[in-house]
């Protein structure tokens, strides 16, 4: 309330100069019908010297600053009225000046409206749990490490982890989603989120400094306090008005001798679009994408993200999808068991944010070991993590780093293991020695196919990857995406040597890691995945995707485009309206007094094509699809997923399985599959992908979408076929039999996972933005 009032009264200040010139002209309007005449010059002065101060303080800061300006054409134009005794003139271009500056501030209130909203709801008190007691103190008190309580209504104080109960959040602030998410044990939770829900206890990660939130409110500051590039290139436009402007104006006195059409002229070419229309645009821009789930930090990165023809992806976190799963412990060393191994990774990778630590946390959440607190922790960017957990010193990452010298050809045996099922390996080393191996999947992000594609439709030249993960995993990555070019195994040093030697073209770079915070400074424009990614990261890039969705990063350029594309046209329309009419004062067709007129036309007209950018909207599907479709077609699909996993887990286990159980293993997963899958699929063929071709164009707009679904019905059947004679056997199993089951997993959990990333495409592809997160859509929801 306080807020808003303070906004109420600054919105009527800024309302003052314009009302005193409305008036002081109007006065002077009026006593020059009453006959005062003198009286009504003076009054219509008075007004025009009103509105030459702020324009002379503004030409004053061009000089200083050694940029071509064209504050000096308003200029003149009032002195030059007021030297003519054309003083009703001056006194419209004094109105003139005034009005625009308010119009400009109105639009800039108007186009921050996103970003000052999130200022409002900036974290303040933390409930702190110290003993059996709960105490209320201020966030900047709380240190990463505190067991923290999040009652219902209460806002997210500082990153941190839920360890106990669900939580439900209300992540609007930071995201623009409306729905309310889900959090479970272990996963993180970004300062700033409000608890919808029940009380849950989190455990802090990060200061309230260091915290998501603060770094939003640091890049909103930084958007605000931003001079747009684009009031550069205003200026650049202005060292070809003025002189036009000037010399026309020469010629015209000249030709007639007669001073007064010079001075119309001038009148008319006050430079008003110039002056207001580009840095209009440029905040709304900065606002429409705020509206999108994107804070930019400024006009000069919104300027430079629309001229970008280059775009550098991380792969983890940002072209996967950053919630990585053990798959497995593949070994243990030193006499500790596979559970022990796990609770002494995941307590030390509490201390980070980085996800394949909030994976290794997840995981021992879900089997109920008790986790301690670690001390002295060191992140080693691009390595991995450092730490005493009990009394014993711990490392964990990558393995040169973590066992501190040469591989033992077991441990490359394990890693190679865990890159030909398509994950990835954590090591972990205590007291120097290596102790025990973590296969994760970090599955691709179901939308980051799309985003390749649309942005090389949009003019991208090349689209390059930049991961410090094995050649193998990371070409794997980027050949299923259509990636240009994969460069593997780097360190963060040498992603900082790619994106600098970039040949010409602008370019970006999109991360969200602690590693990829000097690549993200390096880049012309730096993107930041901020949903769940390192406060370093956020505060090195340019701009932060808040919503965990790649396919902001397409509408962010599209509303960087769209900005730029209509600053420049609001420009070249207020210039040509100004020229054309210049050519009519010229011939002596329009007084000062009403070039002056025109003149605020023209003004009016170059802003309000630069609001249009408020405007924007994504390009959505001419036809509109019934929400209960999307209900039908995402329904279950968390649940098909886990299918997925667990045919995957099953082939990586056959060898170690004695005859019986593994055919017991294959029968219970024929029994999942008919219980689940074939059920979902037919379903969806029968109901839901016609009504789906109905808003697609040609005759039949699925039909890849029914041949994998063909084709996964044929490999369930040869499944439940092999599961049989698996059965029916006795004794030792033939080799071949075995291959051929792992085979048959792989192949059902394959085309089962490309299924569901294809109906989560089209979902999104079609208007429904919870498609990547694989929710149904609420009964009655409308289709976006």
């Amino acid at each position: 309330m306080r807020r808003r009032r303070l906004t109420r009264l600054l919105a009527l200040r800024e309302l003052r100069l314009p009302a005193a010139a409305l008036g002081g002209t109007a006065l002077g309007g009026a006593l020059f019908l009453a006959g005062y005449g003198l009286l009504a010059d003076a009054a219509w002065a008075a007004t025009a010297l009103a509105g030459l101060v702020p324009a002379l303080r503004e030409m004053a800061a061009t000089i200083r600053a050694r940029r071509p300006g064209v504050d000096v054409v308003a200029v003149l134009a009032i002195a030059g009225a007021l030297a003519l005794g054309e003083t009703l003139a001056a006194a419209v271009i004094g109105v003139m000046l005034a009005t625009g500056q308010a119009l400009e501030t109105y639009a800039g209130g108007r186009a921050e409206r996103e970003l000052t909203g999130l200022l409002a709801r900036a974290p303040r008190l933390a409930r702190r749990i110290a003993g059996d007691a709960v105490e209320v103190v201020p966030a900047e008190a709380i240190l990463p490490g505190d067991l923290l309580l999040v009652a219902t209504g209460d806002t997210v104080p500082v990153d941190g982890a839920v360890i106990s109960g669900q939580a439900l959040l209300d992540e609007s602030a930071l995201t623009g989603e409306s729905r309310l998410v889900e959090r479970r044990t272990g996963e993180r939770v970004a300062s700033g989120a409000v608890n919808a829900g029940s009380p849950f206890r989190l455990r802090a990660v990060a200061t309230a400094a260091e915290s998501t939130y603060a770094g939003v409110i640091r890049l909103v500051e930084a958007a605000r306090a931003s001079r747009s590039p684009m009031t550069r290139l205003a200026d650049r436009y202005a060292g070809l008005f003025v002189p036009v402007v000037l010399v026309t104006a020469g010629a015209a006195w000249a030709w007639s001798g007669d001073p007064v059409r010079g001075l119309a002229v001038l009148v008319v070419a006050t430079p008003c679009p110039l002056i207001l229309a580009a840095p209009i645009a440029i905040v709304a821009g900065i606002s429409r994408a705020a509206g999108r789930g994107v804070v930019i930090k400024g006009g000069g990165a919104l300027e430079t993200l629309a001229r970008v023809r280059v775009v550098f992806f991380d792969k983890t976190g940002t072209l996967t999808a950053g919630m990585p799963r053990l798959e497995r412990v593949l070994a243990a060393w030193g006499g500790i068991d596979e559970n022990e191994a796990l609770r002494v990774a995941a307590s030390l990778a509490q201390a980070s944010g980085h996800i394949m630590s909030e994976a290794l946390v997840r995981a021992a959440a879900e089997r109920g070991l008790p986790l301690s607190l670690p001390g002295e922790t060191r992140e080693e960017p691009g390595m991995g993590l450092e730490g005493t957990v009990e009394g014993r010193r711990v490392r964990l990452g990558r393995l040169p780093w973590a066992c501190a010298g040469e591989p033992s050809p077991g441990a490359l045996r394990l890693q190679r293991r865990a890159l030909r099922y398509g994950g990835s390996a954590t090591f972990l080393a205590i007291d120097g020695h290596l102790a025990a191996a973590f296969a994760l999947e970090d599955p691709v992000r179901p939308e980051s196919g799309r985003v390749v594609r649309t942005l090389r439709r949009l003019g991208i030249r090349e689209t390059i990857m930049l991961t410090g993960d094995h050649p193998g995993l990371a070409e794997m990555v980027g050949a299923s995406l259509g990636i240009d070019r994969v460069l593997a195994g780097l360190t963060p040093a040498e992603k900082v040597e790619q994106v600098a030697a970039r040949a010409g073209a602008p370019a970006a770079m999109v991360g969200d890691g602690i590693n990829d915070a000097p690549a993200l400074a390096a880049a012309d424009a730096g993107i930041a995945m901020g949903a769940r990614g390192a406060a370093a990261a956020a505060e090195a890039a340019d701009g932060v995707i808040m919503l965990d969705r790649l396919d902001r990063l397409v509408e962010a350029l599209l509303v960087a485009r769209a900005a730029r594309r209509i600053a420049v046209e609001s420009i070249v329309l207020g210039m040509g309206l100004s020229f054309a009419a210049m050519g009519f004062a010229a011939a002596g067709l329009i007084p000062p007094a009403a070039g002056a007129l025109l003149q605020e036309g023209i003004d009016v007209a170059a802003i309000l094509n630069a609001l249009r950018v408020l405007g924007w909207q994504p390009p959505r599907p001419g036809k509109a699809v019934p929400p209960e479709v999307f209900a039908a077609l995402l329904e279950g699909h968390r649940e098909l997923a886990a299918v997925a996993a667990e045919l995957r887990t099953l082939a990586m286990e056959l060898d170690a399985l004695p005859p019986g159980r593994l055919a017991e293993r294959a029968a219970a997963a024929v029994r999942r599959l008919e219980a689940t899958v074939v059920p979902h699929e037919r379903l969806e063929e029968r109901d839901v992908y016609p009504a789906l071709a109905a808003a697609l164009p040609g005759p039949d707009p699925l039909a890849a979408h029914s041949r994998t679904q063909a084709e996964l019905f044929r490999l369930v059947r040869q499944l439940e076929r092999l599961a049989a004679d698996l059965g029916a056997g006795e004794g030792a199993l033939d080799p071949e039999d075995i291959a051929d089951l792992r085979q048959l997993l792989i192949g059902i959990a394959t085309l089962l996972r490309l299924n569901l990333a294809q109906e989560e495409d089209l979902a999104a592809l079609l208007g429904w933005e919870g498609a990547e997160t694989g929710a149904p859509a609420p009964a009655g929801a409308p289709a976006r």
